[in-house]
């Protein structure tokens, strides 16, 4: 949307959202939807710290640098609205919905080295076809059936799973991922009535911010499933009694 300041980066080539740009710096093209990426990266950080520090296998360290990394694309695609930079917010989602699908399905796959590099040549064949063609809502259907894909073998996981807290944090997931949803569509459908509002609730901020707590309670679910199957003896606790993370007892063989 149109806003005050001059900009800094030049004409706008990529896709907008419902935030009037350059209101607050013309560094910065859509303040909030910038901003609202900060929660991700600390809470990615959160995770790694964690996954590094109890000697998690290195899927879950890459799970939250790539969380990480997908923040950050987000955070460089809202500051500058360039082409560009936009593809690279959606390119590395989809890689990090294929690392998604590796460590779900890989620990019942017999063949160890297919699965990775099927999906290797995947995510790098996608990034070459999407810089080229530049899809538009042949991405977001190609992420939602990714997300589909991935929805069968998380309910597996949380049906076998006996722990109350642990799926608590399956409860927290699929919640954040509705409520998200449903900001992300009311900021892209209905941007037209919300901008003749007095105050715009930046939907897509909160998007955001409620994606990077359903990475985070996705993660952490994913890591005591993970830890059950290697029988780490894993318990989520609690930080200051309201923040989860999982703690594991490895066998001293380990």
């Amino acid at each position: 949307m149109e806003g005050g300041l001059s900009s800094f980066w030049g004409p706008v080539t990529a896709a907008e959202w419902c935030e009037k740009n350059y209101v607050y710096s013309s560094y910065i093209a859509e303040f909030f939807n910038t901003i609202s990426n900060v929660p991700c990266i600390l809470l990615a950080l959160i995770g790694l710290i964690n996954a590094l520090r109890q000697r998690f296998e290195k899927r879950f360290s890459v799970l939250h640098v790539s969380n990480m990394i997908l923040a950050i694309g987000s955070m460089l695609y809202h500051a500058t609205l360039q082409h560009m930079q936009q593809q690279g917010d959606e390119t590395p989602i989809v890689w990090e919905m294929l690392l998604y699908f590796y460590i779900l399905y890989s620990p019942d796959w017999h063949y160890r080295s297919t699965m990775p590099t099927f999906l290797f040549l995947y995510g790098v064949g996608f990034a070459m076809a999407h810089a080229l063609l530049r899809f538009g809502i042949g991405f977001k259907v190609h992420y939602v059936i990714l997300c589909l894909l991935c929805i069968p073998r998380m309910y597996k996981y949380y049906i076998y799973t006996e722990d109350a807290s642990a799926k608590r944090l399956a409860k927290l997931y699929v919640a954040t991922l509705f409520l998200g949803s449903i900001c992300w569509l009311a900021d892209r459908l209905f941007c037209k009535e919300i901008s003749g509002w007095y105050f715009n609730p930046q939907g897509h901020a909160l998007w955001h911010v409620l994606m990077g707590f359903n990475s985070y309670f996705a993660n952490t679910f994913l890591m005591f499933c993970r830890a059950q199957q290697r029988e780490w003896d894993p318990k989520v606790v609690h930080f200051l009694g309201f923040f989860p993370y999982v703690k594991i007892q490895k066998p001293k063989s380990q």
